[in-house]
Parts: structure tokens; sequence; C-alpha cells
């Protein structure tokens, strides 16, 4: 694992994910006012199209830049898929029990730290992005679920 995707994974940990759900404290961002409602944007297909596009444009980037560092793709989520499993699983453990969300809600963070890890693995090739933007939101306490308008034009949806 590299030095900076420790640094990423530590940054998440000292977090307090979802303390400022339904707080209104962003401007750039469309905030919804439920579990419920953010549970109904996670569980789009809009929202999960536009994860995978993100996932794979920035693995075209990689393969443009460095083919050989790309082929280690599947080797590196494999080393850190138990590290971001246990640490997402650990920080939603509490809000899932108290309002009963389904799995979809731990797919979604589940999906979204392991592509923060990764883009923070490969950031010498190319920087971070979408995903990096997703981390900030989870850092702040607020669960991004959703896309408001034609990306990359619009908003994200928080809670």
């Amino acid at each position: 694992m590299h030095p900076r995707t420790t640094k990423t994974l530590s940054k998440l940990e000292k977090a307090n994910w979802f303390a400022s759900v339904g707080v209104n404290d962003a401007t750039t961002a469309i905030m919804v006012s439920s579990w419920s409602e953010a549970i109904e944007y996670c569980s789009s297909v809009e929202w999960e199209n536009l994860a995978i596009e993100a996932a794979n444009h920035y693995r075209a980037r990689l393969v443009q830049r460095s083919m050989e560092r790309f082929s280690q793709w599947n080797d590196i989520v494999d080393q850190l898929k138990p590290t971001t499993e246990s640490l997402v699983r650990r920080k939603i453990e509490s809000v899932v029990r108290e309002h009963s969300l389904p799995k979809v809600f731990e797919d979604t963070v589940q999906w979204d730290i392991l592509h923060v890890c990764m883009e923070a693995e490969y950031a010498d090739i190319y920087p971070p992005g979408y995903y990096a933007s997703q981390a900030y939101w989870y850092v702040n306490g607020h669960f991004p679920c959703g896309w408001d308008g034609e990306f990359p034009e619009g908003r994200i949806v928080i809670y």
C-alpha cells in the first residue's frame, strides 16, 4: 500500500462519517432531508451508472499513461479490499442499525471508499478526481448519494 493511501485511510478513519447528515451546511450541493430520500438516490440506476462511468474513466486514463502500472489494478484491489471493507463496516455499523439501512447503502459506501483508495494508489499516474471528491463529503459528515443534472454539469446530492 502506497503511503498516500495509508494517509487517505487514516484521514477517513479519523473522520466522523454521517455526523452532518441533515445539516444544510453545503452551498455547492443539493441536500436531501432523510435517509429514505438518500437511499432512493443512491439506489438509482443513474447514480450506479455514474459511479461505474467515473471508475472506468479513471482506469482509461491509467491505461493511456501506464499500461504497466494499470496491469497491477486487480492485485491492488485485492490487497486493499480487506482494509476498506473493514473500515466501512466499522464506520457504518451504528447508522445502519439505528436507521435500518438496506444493503445498497453499504454497497455504495464500499464502492466509494475502495475507489478513493485506488485513486490514491495511482495519483502519481493520474490525479485523483471523482472519488476524492466523494471522500470530501464522507470526511465532512455527509453521505454523497446522487447527482442532479447531466454530469459533469449539475451538482452532487448529499445527505
